[in-house]
């Protein structure tokens, strides 16, 4: 799965992960080259066009018996880097626990079951449950829009499309705001409604979310439940395809 001939010319390091040599580029991190090698960590706001955030912290792993964020940890040399473990999948697991119940994620009635990466990863951690009690917070939907819906009860603040409005798209249409559980996304338009914005339909920002919080209108169900991106394998069996 790597490109020898690729890595070779860039005169890479080795890192162990989970036991297995893994080669990295110059300014690789941890994740960028755990991902290409055909290793799978654990994640949910980092995307390999753009840089690292750091938000979500399902990436966690231990390097050198220090805990820290995949994507943002440059890859070194002799690191011996832990992933697959029996207390960091729990933590993991807490993690998207503590997700799903601080926002609204109702995944049988949602659209983007079964392509949702949040849902994805929660069943390849084997979360059966949300353990906690819900919040059930009171956020809106933004149907401005001619062509998109804004659903903010399933916004897990990842801030991709932030990062593709600005780094892509050069439009800024979103930003975070907010601070502890008020913490949200923001529109930047004159109403702060979507439909008021210059985000189009064909923008990356409009296509990178993912979960159900930006989906296109009148294309619901396009694709049958069963049939969809992680119906069809997991998460962590899903290399190239899961940032298509």
């Amino acid at each position: 799965m790597t490109d020898h001939t690729r890595i070779d010319a860039l005169n890479p390091g080795t890192f162990s992960l989970d036991g297995d040599e893994v080669e990295f580029g110059p300014g690789e991190s941890i994740l960028q080259a755990a991902t290409r090698a055909g290793y799978y960590i654990p994640h949910l706001c980092w995307h390999p066009d753009f840089g690292a955030k750091g938000s979500c912290r399902l990436c966690t792993v231990r390097i050198n018996g220090r805990i820290g964020a995949a994507c943002a940890v440059q890859a070194a040399s002799g690191q011996e880097v832990e992933s697959n473990t029996d207390d960091l999948n729990a933590q993991r697991k807490i993690l998207l626990q503590m997700i799903f119940i601080e926002g609204n994620h109702f995944c049988p009635s949602c659209e983007k079951s079964g392509n949702c990466r949040l849902q994805a990863t929660a069943y390849d951690m084997g979360m059966e449950g949300p353990h906690f009690e819900e919040f059930y917070p009171h956020r809106r939907v933004d149907a401005s829009h001619p062509d998109l819906l804004l659903d903010l009860n399933r916004c897990i603040l990842c801030s991709l499309c932030v990062r593709a409005s600005k780094d892509i798209d050069h439009k800024e249409v979103f930003a975070i705001g907010g601070h502890g559980i008020n913490t949200h996304l923001l529109i930047n338009s004159p109403s702060g409604q979507m439909g008021d914005s210059a985000l189009a339909a064909t923008d990356r920002a409009a296509n990178v979310c993912p979960v159900g919080a930006i989906l296109h209108k009148r294309q619901g169900f396009a694709i049958p439940i069963g049939k969809r991106q992680f119906d069809e394998k997991p998460v962590s069996e899903q290399l190239d395809e899961r940032h298509s």
